[in-house]
């Protein structure tokens, strides 16, 4: 089994290089399985998107695992479980308006979603975590 972490190009490097966006697990007789990063909504340098917004905080984060997962091969439609870290459990509609319009399939993928005090930026109201299956060849 092969593992790899990767930042992938196209995709803001993690602040500092702290980490990476990606932990690939390779697996027997092909595919593979990512977990990804939390994400926040930054743009390109860094800096929030929509401060205190939920719902457009939540296109960003889902447009930025788009692109992470896409760089390995595969979609959203490969997510199988969200963790979902909010500052505010009243923010849960907007959030979910959004989800709801990307994950379509029934039963959705597996979920967490916990309210926490705060997160790393200020003005980030989100935190997103997948791990998602890459089909085989």
């Amino acid at each position: 089994m092969k593992t790899d972490l990767d930042n992938p190009a196209g995709v803001a490097a993690p602040f500092g290089d702290r980490f990476a966006h990606v932990a690939r697990v390779d697996m027997p007789g092909g595919g593979a399985l990512l977990m990804l990063s939390g994400q926040v909504a930054v743009d390109d340098t860094g800096a929030i998107i929509a401060p205190g917004d939920a719902g457009a905080q939540a296109e960003q984060i889902f447009d930025l695992i788009a692109q992470l997962l896409a760089a390995h091969g595969t979609e959203l439609h490969g997510v199988l479980h969200i963790r979902t870290f909010m500052t505010d459990l009243d923010d849960l509609p907007a959030y979910a308006k959004v989800r709801n319009r990307l994950f379509t399939a029934t039963p959705p993928p597996a979920s967490t979603t916990v309210e926490v005090g705060r997160l790393f930026l200020t003005g980030a109201v989100l935190e997103i975590e997948v791990t998602a299956a890459v089909p085989a060849p």
